[in-house]
């Protein structure tokens, strides 16, 4: 097992990844914009993503320190706004964390990716990539990174790196409850609306997410897998 490095680790899925991570056998370097609660399954960098040169500065010294043979971009924020109401500072803020800190973390992490014999990058991606009501700050991010897991995933794959992408539905985190009322018709609506009947869990984006970082996904690259009770072949309430 190897080095996993991911960002947005405190917490929701980031944590659990991490969490699994660790009971698999990898080495967590959790990067977060605060301390997490607890007892954290591995080593911590705080550093804001928004902050270019401070997200620089503290993952060349990761690198800098020894092996990365993964990295899990996980870390978002999320404004929900509609068109004529989104605030262009907050759309700045998510691209900057959503999908520019992506491409940064996999530039820096590069030199130590190619030295691994079984490197992977896996972007958390989001089924609101698709379009949602709210989401047009948020869903551009996350449908940036459809693309850009594609085009990383056959640059790299003259390295042997894997590049795939994991886009979860509604899944039972702070993150999901901070913008959707958990006693709210919609959020209820919503919930119905899913197939399997109800909300996912951190556990099982992570469960993914470790696939994807094992030898058996090997043979996989460049791939956007739903994790989202069915909700993509569905119809979704506004």
């Amino acid at each position: 097992m190897g080095s996993v490095l991911i960002t947005g680790a405190g917490r929701g899925i980031g944590r659990a990844v991490a969490e699994a991570a660790a009971r698999a056998g990898h080495k967590v370097i959790g990067v977060t914009r605060s301390r997490p609660p607890g007892d954290f399954p591995g080593e911590v960098a705080i550093v804001d993503l928004r902050d270019d040169a401070a997200l620089s500065r503290s993952v060349a010294a990761i690198v800098e320190r020894g092996p990365i043979d993964a990295v899990v971009n996980n870390a978002g924020i999320i404004t929900v706004a509609p068109l004529p109401e989104i605030d262009i500072a907050d759309a700045d803020a998510m691209w900057a964390v959503n999908t520019r800190a992506v491409i940064r973390v996999a530039q820096l992490c590069l030199p130590r990716l190619r030295q691994s014999t079984c490197a992977r990058i896996v972007n958390i991606g989001s089924r609101a990539a698709l379009g949602k009501v709210g989401r047009i700050g948020y869903g551009s991010t996350k449908a940036a990174l459809t693309g850009l897991t594609r085009s990383m995933a056959l640059e790299l794959a003259p390295d042997r790196i894997t590049v795939n992408c994991v886009a979860p539905g509604p899944i039972e985190t702070e993150f999901f409850t901070g913008v959707n009322d958990p006693a709210s018709p919609a959020t209820r609506a919503l919930i119905e609306a899913v197939p399997l009947g109800r909300l996912g869990r951190p556990e099982e984006v992570a469960a993914v997410v470790l696939f994807f970082l094992s030898a058996d996904a090997g043979f996989i690259t460049g791939q956007t897998l739903y994790v989202c009770g069915g909700l993509t072949i569905g119809a979704t309430p506004e």
